[in-house]
């Protein structure tokens, strides 16, 4: 075990809209260290996006990310040989990264031709309340309301 904890890189903001969340996110739309690619797909996406909808395609990535942002989640504990799912808080931090990989994660799942023309749906999708990363959000949410009363449990 190490003595202290790794400490936190910081990341460099990306080159189009100096985001670092735009950064984190192409981060973890790479595969294999293909980071060209990664960037390509994610700024394909964002121009698909404006050209759907008529909007500003990072604007309606900020608010689909916001959509699927969770603020409660269950985590397991074991108390006196039975598991328990107790609704917490979700850290800062972890709010932003499970909502980047559910939104890749579905977008990867979707049909579609290309992976941009995939999160370029998942996007519109999430920005409006629906599709398969809003879903797992309300999904996280539904099982902590169910599972309130174990709360008094809280690490």
């Amino acid at each position: 075990m190490r003595k202290a904890q790794a400490k936190k890189l910081p990341v460099a903001p990306d080159g189009r809209y100096n985001d670092v969340m735009v950064s984190r996110f192409i981060n973890n739309i790479m595969w294999n260290g293909k980071k060209s690619t990664a960037i390509n797909i994610f700024y394909d996406a964002i121009d698909k996006v404006s050209k759907l909808t008529n909007e500003d395609g990072y604007e309606v990535w900020k608010k689909a990310l916001a959509n699927i942002t969770p603020s409660v989640e269950v985590r397991s504990r074991r108390i006196g040989g039975a598991t328990f799912q107790i609704p917490t808080e979700v850290r800062p931090d972890r709010k932003i990264s499970l909502s980047i990989k559910w939104m890749i994660r579905y977008s990867r799942e979707r049909n579609g031709r290309t992976m941009a023309d995939k999160l370029a749906n998942e996007i519109i999708a999430a920005s409006k309340g629906e599709g398969g990363a809003f879903k797992k959000k309300e999904d996280v949410h539904r099982m902590a309301e169910a599972n309130k009363a174990f709360s008094h449990f809280k690490v």
